[in-house]
């Protein structure tokens, strides 16, 4: 009876964290109901394991069931912390490597979860075929606790190292990728044209405004005659960018910083105390946006002229092919008066935007630039390969795509993004910055 009430108990705790959590995350809730069914898996493999815990004395079982159960807790705690101070308010540096520290421990235990979960399946199977289905003894969760949970805890430990490495290594990484572009219809004045292609720098996530310093000085060390920048300034709301507007607004270009906005930058992954106050964070955003004195373009463009040639940039606001992105990206509003120029640039912030619209309708369009995808913020580059777990959802996830089947040359770069969200780190991808060169055949 004992046991079927502590389930029980368990059950509505992982619930209510669950309800907490996505009642002030809202966007996140999908990923909050896997949540749910995880921790009661969790659950099963802690049966497993604190069968195990026998030989302890009690300080140490104490010690190790508070180490075990630590992401719940702080998850529980960071839930309650929330209804008296709002998450917009902590610390940036304290909840970002709070969310990681979650995040990691997470994962941590994920790996013997699956397996124990394997374990149990496998043994099922095996009682199946010999008869042994309905011992007594037939589901003692101690036999979850064998060759397939020791690899699992194994494996987490492994990747409990190397996600701390990419925070401490990756996190500050700044890569500069060099491209050239070649178009045939470019005009003479443009042909060298330096374009700084730069994306999700996430303030709200940001911990060093040092680092952040380096990164424009890096920028600025380009050179460059523009700086495109691809949304996904802020996390949550503008207000993530209160201590970092000087620093950004010393970022130079020639023809400036040309802008848009990314799906973070709309105020949809929080909630909000009323619809005023959401709408009034999209006046503070456009508002600082003009402090920092770059054009920020919304389904618009502008027109870059040099001597007696110019070339169009143009900016649609966001679109994402899954439904709980913006579809807000009007391409065709955006563009209108520059469909007979020589060269017409696009900043799309997400690229599905392109590979299901701009690829197929508006092939005219010279070069998209897009990020969005972070790049999974974990994966292998090297010279000739790339690889990362978000491939399997973008089918254009890093670096530079040509539509094969366009009559014009055209082409897409996807930028893996400055800054991080979710976990404060990267693996094998780092933070980018872009230099494309603009050359006439």
């Amino acid at each position: 009876m004992k046991r079927i009430l502590g389930a029980g108990l368990f059950v509505v705790a992982a619930l209510l964290l669950v309800m907490g959590l996505a009642a002030f995350l809202p966007k996140y809730s999908g990923f909050l109901r896997l949540l749910f069914f995880y921790l009661l898996f969790d659950a099963g493999l802690w049966l497993s394991v604190n069968l195990t815990l026998g030989k302890y004395s009690k300080p140490a079982r104490i010690l190790i069931a508070v180490g075990y159960w630590s992401p719940m807790l702080i998850s529980a705690g960071s839930a309650l912390t929330v209804m008296v101070i709002p998450y917009l308010y902590w610390p940036i540096a304290f909840r970002t490597y709070l969310v990681s520290a979650i995040l990691i421990l997470f994962l941590v235990k994920l790996f013997p979860v699956v397996l124990w979960m394997l374990s149990i399946l496998f043994r099922t199977i095996r009682l199946l075929f010999t008869g042994g289905l309905f011992r007594k003894d037939s589901f003692n969760v101690r036999t979850g606790m064998d060759f397939f949970v020791l690899t699992g805890w194994i494996t987490g430990t492994i990747v409990f190292i190397v996600m701390v490495g990419g925070m401490i290594f990756g996190q500050f990484a700044f890569t500069v990728s060099r491209q050239e572009i070649i178009l045939n219809d470019l005009p003479e004045s443009f042909n060298g044209f330096r374009i700084v292609h730069v994306s999700d720098i996430h303030l709200g996530s940001w911990t060093c405004s040092e680092k952040l310093a380096v990164a424009v000085d890096s920028i600025n060390d380009l050179h460059p005659d523009v700086i495109f920048f691809t949304g996904d300034m802020f996390n949550y709301s503008t207000v993530d960018g209160n201590d970092f507007g000087e620093i950004l607004s010393q970022l130079k270009a020639i023809y400036g910083v040309y802008a848009i906005l990314g799906n973070h930058d709309y105020g949809d992954y929080i909630k909000w105390s009323s619809t005023e106050a959401k709408k009034n964070n999209m006046v503070d955003l456009k508002s600082w946006y003009k402090k920092l004195g770059w054009k920020l373009l919304l389904n618009s463009n502008e027109i870059i002229h040099k001597g007696n040639d110019s070339i169009a940039v143009i900016g649609v606001e966001n679109w994402g092919a899954t439904k709980r992105f913006q579809r807000l990206g009007d391409v065709a509003t955006a563009r209108t008066g520059t469909e007979k120029m020589a060269v017409q640039l696009l900043l799309s912030h997400d690229p599905t935007y392109w590979d299901r619209v701009i690829s197929k309708k508006y092939q005219d369009i010279d070069i998209t630039f897009s990020g969005h995808t972070h790049g999974g913020q974990v994966g292998i580059a090297a010279k000739n390969f790339a690889w990362s777990p978000v491939s399997w959802l973008y089918p254009q996830w890093s670096g530079l795509y040509r539509n094969a089947k366009s009559q014009y040359p055209q082409f897409l770069y996807v930028n893996t993004g400055l800054g991080n969200i979710g976990y404060a780190g990267r693996i094998g991808i780092l933070p980018e910055i872009t230099l494309i060169t603009l050359n006439k055949n």
